[in-house]
């Protein structure tokens, strides 16, 4: 797993047990006849400009989400900002790999909103790579078992090979407590979901040294821009 297609071809060869493997397994009900393929071509086309820009530091949060990763193969990005996505890396191509409408994520509008602010090109990943879901819902979350991050965490390893980071920022509690025994410098701040997103804006803006921060007005229209998918 040395380079970005070999990681990816890799992953994409992992089954599990109630987990979606967005770069191997196809979603009746949204998916293009080429979903899989598509997604872990944005993979590997974002770890590519990652390298060739030789960014420096990986944002990691827990698990996959149905609305954003799943769809798009790319964490922490729903299909509202894949644009945002391909133009943070220097314009690469960066596909839907769904059908029908848009769907948008609260977590990624977030995410992309602070990353706009910061300007600075970053790595998203997450502490298990894949969408785990409840048994009979395919099309929910859950948290990753242990042994499911077991089975995964080569992956990990092999990202922080590729990208050779000087700094790892932990979105959420869970994925700083995963990552505690990473031997890079792990900073944790809040994950902007069930009521952190403030937290989780000042604490990005205070590893980045941004000053200027959303103000609590701003916060519940921004909930409502990504529900609706108006946030771009």
């Amino acid at each position: 797993m040395k380079t970005p297609r070999t990681f990816a071809d890799t992953l994409a060869d992992t089954t599990l047990k109630s987990v979606f493997n967005p770069y191997r397994d196809h979603c009746v009900l949204h998916d293009r006849d080429d979903g899989a393929r598509v997604r872990k071509r944005n993979l590997v086309h974002c770890l590519e400009a990652a390298i060739e820009a030789k960014v420096d530091t990986i944002w990691i949060a827990r698990d996959l989400g149905y609305r954003g990763g799943r769809r798009t193969g790319v964490p922490l990005t729903d299909e509202v900002h894949l644009t945002s996505a391909s133009a943070l890396l220097g314009g690469i191509a960066l596909d839907r790999a769904t059908r029908g409408p848009i769907v948008a994520e609260r977590t990624a509008a977030v995410v992309w909103r602070v990353l706009s602010r910061v300007g600075a090109p970053v790595v998203l990943w997450n502490v298990f790579p894949l969408h785990p879901h409840e048994p009979d819902d395919p099309l929910s979350n859950r948290c990753h078992t242990r042994a499911e991050r077991d089975a995964t965490w080569p992956f990990l390893t092999a990202l922080i090979g590729m990208i050779a980071p000087r700094r790892i920022v932990a979105i959420g509690r869970d994925a700083g407590l995963a990552l505690s025994g990473i031997e890079i410098p792990v900073m944790t701040v809040r994950h902007p979901s069930y009521g952190g997103q403030s937290e989780f804006i000042a604490g990005v803006h205070a590893i980045y040294g941004v000053n200027e921060q959303l103000t609590a007005p701003q916060l519940p229209l921004l909930a409502a821009q990504a529900a609706s998918g108006a946030i771009a």
